[in-house]
């Protein structure tokens, strides 16, 4: 089971960028998919999940500048991000939870200039 996570780069503030994440199985079409960050020096954080209904929730740091979905085979999850601060600079984490067990795909960076 592996989530591929892709999109991190560098941009400058008020840019966009979009993460994208796949999933090798068919299984997470059932699963809570989301995306967390993690800064330097702070602890990891939800950005947004979303159910495989589609009930979303996001964040209130990121609510109105980044829009979580699902993609049609419903085990790709992408975010993407407007108009992005500095402080949005992270290490993205996508991550699935089936049935109760958590999995994570390796980071994706996204620095955002000033």
């Amino acid at each position: 089971v592996q989530l591929q996570a892709s999109g991190g780069g560098l941009v400058q503030a008020g840019g966009s960028l979009r993460l994208s994440c796949v999933s090798s199985g068919s299984i997470f079409s059932s699963a809570v998919m989301g995306w967390y960050r993690q800064a330097p020096g702070k602890q990891r954080e939800l950005v947004a999940d979303i159910t495989s209904g589609d009930a979303i929730n996001y964040a209130r740091s990121v609510e109105g500048r980044f829009t979580i979905s699902r993609g049609r085979a419903r085990n790709t999850v992408n975010l993407q991000m407007n108009s992005l601060k500095p402080e949005d600079t992270a290490v993205y984490h996508c991550k699935a939870v089936r049935l109760g067990t958590p999995y994570w795909g390796e980071g994706t960076l996204v620095t955002v200039s000033s």
